[in-house]
């Protein structure tokens, strides 16, 4: 099969592409002819190198995390999968290789895709919507009537996180351009704020939830002033905290390191009678179904912004680099 790998870890480096064995699929997993493969900041971050001290993987190795495809194989042990099942996965960490032809995948990572979505549009979805889900749902129990501030509103996680906040019946406040304003709010955000213009620091006031995902430390510190007591910060960019590092197996001195570096921001929190966690995002074939269930419902609906062919999975990736997309940037593999 023809897939894209990272030779080594770069960040000037393209992905190669080369013909490479097929994959096997194990007794408890799903051989998968991709369809669609989303192309995610992660990828990029684990093409640089980024995260080799909390994923260290061995290169060479196909990249990739986001896939929608058709069942061709699967294992014996496999109960909830037949060939020609259509599906859809944010394939499990060390199992990565989704900018490829096959992929096989372990069956608690799947999940049938949404009846009412194309496999590009389904493609789109599992990374974003599991992030969202983990966040919101899982880590930050957002109930109706609450205060969300999901920063960075028109971007991949940006778009689905504002659709399922106000799904749970939040009141939803986001930063974006001016030229995506009428994007945001097509998608239920209630208050809309002009990162280029406006500091959401004065426009905002006693949240109860933030979805932080801005490098900046002083972001950072905006964000936990504008929790009112008892709310909470969830970061996608860090620094990754203790229980994070926990909850991975992390070795004893990375958790070390977590602890030194996140302990600023959790002091602060702290001082304010806030929280502050970090997610680093799973894949959950189980959460993706009830992803599944609101969309197929019309609650939530894929943001696309470009689809490229195959070939130009390298194009794609420079385009996210960019940090202009609204939405999320699909590869056409089938």
């Amino acid at each position: 099969m023809k897939a894209f790998y990272i030779k080594k870890y770069s960040k000037k480096d393209k992905l190669q592409l080369s013909e490479v064995a097929n994959p096997v699929a194990k007794e408890n997993e799903v051989l998968v002819q991709i369809h669609a493969a989303a192309v995610n900041v992660l990828d990029l971050m684990i093409k640089k190198g980024e995260f080799k001290l909390l994923l260290p993987y061995k290169t060479p190795i196909i990249n990739g995390h986001d896939m929608a495809g058709t069942v061709v194989k699967v294992g014996s042990a496999v109960s909830n999968f037949n060939v020609g099942d259509e599906v859809y996965s944010r394939v499990g960490d060390y199992r990565i290789g989704t900018f490829a032809e096959y992929i096989s995948v372990n069956e608690k990572d799947l999940a049938l895709k949404p009846k009412n979505l194309t496999m590009e549009e389904a493609a789109s979805i599992p990374l974003v919507g599991l992030t969202s889900w983990q966040a919101l749902v899982e880590m930050g129990n957002v109930k109706r009537g609450q205060k969300v501030f999901i920063q960075a509103g028109s971007g991949g996680v940006g778009t689905f996180a504002i659709q399922l906040a106000k799904h749970l019946g939040a009141f939803v406040a986001t930063t974006t351009s001016a030229t995506n304003i009428d994007l945001v709010k097509s998608l239920g955000a209630d208050l809309i704020i002009d990162y280029k213009k406006e500091d959401f620091e004065t426009k905002l006031k006693d949240y109860d939830f933030v979805l932080h995902s801005n490098k900046d430390p002083k972001i950072l510190e905006k964000s936990l002033r504008i929790l009112k007591s008892g709310g909470q910060l969830i970061s996608l960019v860090g620094p990754p905290t203790p229980e994070f590092a926990e909850e991975i197996g992390l070795p004893w001195y990375l958790k070390l390191v977590t602890k030194l570096i996140s302990s600023g921001a959790k002091k602060k929190a702290k001082k304010r009678n806030t929280k502050y966690k970090f997610l680093f995002m799973r894949a959950e074939g189980s959460q993706l179904e009830e992803i599944t269930a609101l969309i197929e419902l019309g609650a939530i609906k894929p943001v696309i912004d470009k689809v490229f062919p195959f070939e130009k999975t390298n194009d794609a990736m420079t385009y996210i680099e960019s940090g202009r997309t609204k939405g999320k940037v699909i590869v056409k593999v089938k």
